[in-house]
């Protein structure tokens, strides 16, 4: 079965706008000081130039290329697993464990403590859980009904 493109990209932009609020909710207002002190700790002045303009048009453009890349993982997933949330979660744990290990680096390079990056790796884990609920929810197959998927 062919995998619906138009749909894929509605569920995948919806799932990278849910990425970046979340985002943006996590990491600039629930964990700014803690972000602030780990970044700062490494290298003075880091947080600021990590939040400026430039740098946050880079996260939210990341941000709907994963969720492009989730959903995508998602529709090519589901005609072995199954549509619905159990699947979506399932593409959530794949892209998750791949960018947990691209994650690793800001721990061996000094840029998080441990505590802060397990903090990060799990509220990026709920991120993707939900993205990829909502955004698998605007996917179907041929012609079905989008609310069908999960």
């Amino acid at each position: 079965m062919a995998m619906n493109t138009g749909k894929a990209l509605t569920g995948g932009i919806i799932a990278g706008i849910v990425l970046n609020v979340l985002d943006f909710l996590w990491n600039s207002v629930v964990l700014a000081d803690r972000m602030k002190a780990d970044l700062d700790g490494f290298k003075p002045g880091m947080y600021d130039a990590m939040n400026n303009s430039t740098a946050m048009w880079t996260f939210i453009i990341c941000d709907l290329v994963i969720g492009l890349i989730l959903i995508w993982t998602y529709a090519a997933i589901r005609p072995r697993f199954g549509p619905g949330p159990k699947t979506a979660i399932t593409a959530a744990f794949i892209i998750w464990i791949t960018a947990g290990v691209v994650m690793t680096n800001y721990l061996t390079a000094g840029m998080m403590s441990m505590r802060t990056w397990w903090i990060v790796a799990f509220l990026w884990l709920v991120n993707l859980i939900v993205a990829g609920w909502i955004g698998a929810r605007f996917y179907a197959e041929d012609d079905a009904p989008a609310t069908a998927a999960a």
